[in-house]
């Protein structure tokens, strides 16, 4: 019983260090791992290196077929190169398996040693992290140890014979047991690993560690289909077209799979590189084979799986990925992304008040409140995003991106239902009250307007580069806004002292609207205080106070 415990640590430890490495890598390296993977790669070839490259250094292609199903579920990459990058991470998982399998004992104390002190003394830090990844190296390696060491008196056991002698080398039966493993295990490279490891140790025959390794390669596919099931159908695609190449691989493979098994036995390797060589083989030759049929399988999945129109109405996130949670630098990235999403929403809004403004539209159209309601689903969408992300492991960077979203997304939801308020009062007033604005009144209104539109556009900028320069510019339009509001209050009761009739009747709602631009302009220029601190903004913390007092 001990020495059955021993060795379920020893898979357990294995498949923590694979998990360490993968969020290791992907905190460090995600954005720049998504910029490889996501670029338009017209040619499939190059979709294809870049899969092995990403898998090879996250040491799991459930990882890479995170980030491709999300790229492509969020209209960033097309089918076609996700799938011929789904087959270079086959690839990429087996190369990773022949490295691993190395003799690499002396460097695991020193894997360990190192990655320690980095992570624990600068833990929120690059180097901190790498440190990680260190730590999960080193334990891949200690866990293949314990492995081999645990399986040899497990083969003198007779109950284990009786449990691995149920494997006759039937492909179907062990494919479906590999399968199994790999999706408990969440890792085929894992399960590849222990496969090789156990043949290695004589406790499974060789044509049954075959079986079970391309059943790893279907249990890998089937899990990343099922970790699809919640995004749209673009993203469960690129999962089913990866799936179906695996079960072709294995129908391929089953005529010659007995020769192929006796020419392996009669080389003069250890099973264990005997193993970990046809998994690399196998993949290999089934990728490169089936490479040049990645566009009849997109139109394959395409119409497995068709993408149904939206009857709800209301805006669905696009960018929100859960799968990239555990990434803080994605899911961040995903965040402002969605952000940004909602400020082309209250530019909308802001276009279709000019039109109400100048008489083109005589009531709040059923689209301007659908565009309220959708900015409204939106920012509470990245509210729940973002209180899913684990903020422990947030850099002191990291933390302040995380407020800037959560306050941009408020800003702007705070906007939307401003900016419907404000529509309701015109409809109100040319309606009921059948009066219009004078025509100097209402041109004053629309170079305000104008302003504001610029300076929506600008705070967005800030928001999305962070640049310094931009953020003083904002604040400098900010003023100058300022600066022309209260310009043109007075111009308006100047129109009134005139006696002008229309100035007259339409003076409160002229007076509210121009005091609604005001707040709106302060809500778009709040992006430019994060970027530049307390230190250069000081100044301005009065009148911000004073906006926000004054809000309705």
């Amino acid at each position: 019983m001990l020495t059955l415990l021993n060795l379920l640590s020893a898979v357990a430890l294995l498949i923590w260090g694979t998990h360490i490495v993968r969020t290791g890598i992907l905190r460090v390296y995600g954005t720049n791992l998504r910029h490889v993977i996501g670029q338009n790669m017209s040619r499939r070839w190059l979709a294809f290196v870049a899969g092995i490259m990403v898998t090879a250094m996250v040491q799991s292609s459930n990882a890479t077929a995170m980030l491709v199903t999300s790229f492509v579920g969020q209209g960033l990459m097309a089918l076609t190169p996700a799938l011929a990058t789904m087959l270079g991470a086959d690839v990429g998982t087996a190369l990773m398996a022949r490295v691993l399998t190395l003799d690499l004992s002396w460097l695991s104390p020193l894997l360990i040693f190192l990655g320690v002190i980095f992570f624990l003394s600068r833990k929120q830090t690059r180097l901190g992290q790498m440190g990680r990844v260190g730590i999960g190296l080193g334990l891949i390696i200690l866990a293949l140890q314990l492995i081999v060491e645990a399986a040899a008196p497990i083969t003198q056991a007779q109950g284990v014979k009786v449990i691995f002698a149920s494997l006759t080398g039937d492909i179907l039966l062990d494919a479906l047991v590999g399968a199994l493993f790999a999706m408990i295990s969440y890792s085929s490279l894992a399960a590849v690993l222990l496969t090789a490891t156990l043949a290695g140790a004589a406790v499974i025959s060789l044509p049954v560690a075959i079986g079970l390794v391309i059943g790893a390669n279907i249990g890998s596919g089937v899990l990343a289909f099922l970790s699809t099931s919640m995004q749209n159908a673009a993203g469960r695609q690129v999962a089913l077209g990866s799936l179906l190449y695996k079960l072709i691989g294995l129908l391929l493979i089953i005529p010659v799979l007995d020769p192929l098994v006796g020419w392996l036995d009669g080389l003069d390797f250890s099973h264990q590189e005997t193993v970990i060589g046809f998994h690399l083989l196998y993949n290999t030759v089934r990728c490169l084979v089936l490479l040049p049929s990645v566009g009849p399988m997109a139109r394959l999945c395409a119409w497995l799986l068709p993408e149904r129109p939206d009857t709800n109405g209301t805006a669905k996130p696009r960018h929100l990925d859960l799968t990239a949670l555990a990434t803080p630098s994605l899911a961040l990235a995903n965040a402002a992304r969605e952000t940004l999403r909602i400020g082309d929403l209250i530019e909308n809004m802001l276009e279709a008040m000019l039109d109400v403004l100048r008489g083109g539209q005589t009531a709040v159209t059923q689209q301007v409140r659908s565009m309220g309601d959708d900015v409204e689903a939106l920012c509470s969408a990245i509210k729940l995003y973002m209180a899913q992300m684990p903020r422990e492991d947030l850099s002191e960077q990291d933390s302040r991106r995380w407020a800037e979203i959560i306050e941009l997304a408020i800003n702007l939801n705070l906007a939307s239902d401003l900016i419907e308020r404000m529509l309701r009062k015109v409809q109100q007033q040319k309606t009921a009250q059948r009066r219009s604005f004078s025509e100097v009144g209402l041109e004053e209104l629309a170079a305000l307007h104008s302003q504001l539109i610029a300076n929506l556009r600008l705070g967005l900028s800030v928001f999305l580069s962070a640049d310094p320069e931009s953020a003083r510019q904002l604040l400098r339009e900010k003023r100058r806004f300022r600066a022309q509001e209260r310009r043109l209050a007075h111009a308006h009761v100047s129109r009134l002292q005139r006696k002008i009739v229309q100035s007259i009747e339409t003076s409160s709602l002229h007076l509210e609207l121009i005091a609604d631009m005001k707040r709106l302009n302060s809500l778009f220029c709040g992006s430019a205080y994060a970027v530049l601190g307390a230190s250069e903004t000081g100044a301005l913390a009065v009148d911000e106070i004073s906006d926000i007092t004054h809000s309705p």
